[in-house]
């Protein structure tokens, strides 16, 4: 158990660390790329807290599972979003966030 608790503490904070950067750019830009690398970013942060916690668990098999899912699934979301956004491009011109406003229909 001792190994695992120090499995978490030296993963933890830089587990903590992408999470933070991951809303960071999410949220404090209006560019729709920069913010679909934040959300990238924060789903490797989760990525990275699944292996550690089936690690800790004793349940790695389950936890390796979950996260061959869970990327099967973010590709599938990042092609939908970039096709979202390559087509917001061509309709507005930019990647501005803040463009879409004016956006009718």
């Amino acid at each position: 158990m001792t190994t695992g608790l120090g499995l978490f503490w030296f993963f933890g904070p830089f587990i903590v660390l992408l999470f933070v950067i991951g809303l960071y750019c999410i949220f404090a830009t209006y560019n729709l790329v920069k913010a679909l690398i934040g959300l990238e970013i924060l789903i490797k942060a989760v990525t990275l807290l699944i292996i550690v916690a089936g690690c800790i668990s004793g349940r790695l098999a389950l936890a390796q599972t979950m996260v061959i899912t869970l990327i099967v699934i973010e590709v599938v979301i990042m092609v939908v979003a970039i096709g979202i956004v390559l087509g917001i491009r061509g309709h507005t011109g930019s990647l501005d966030a803040r463009e879409l406003r004016s956006v009718k229909g």
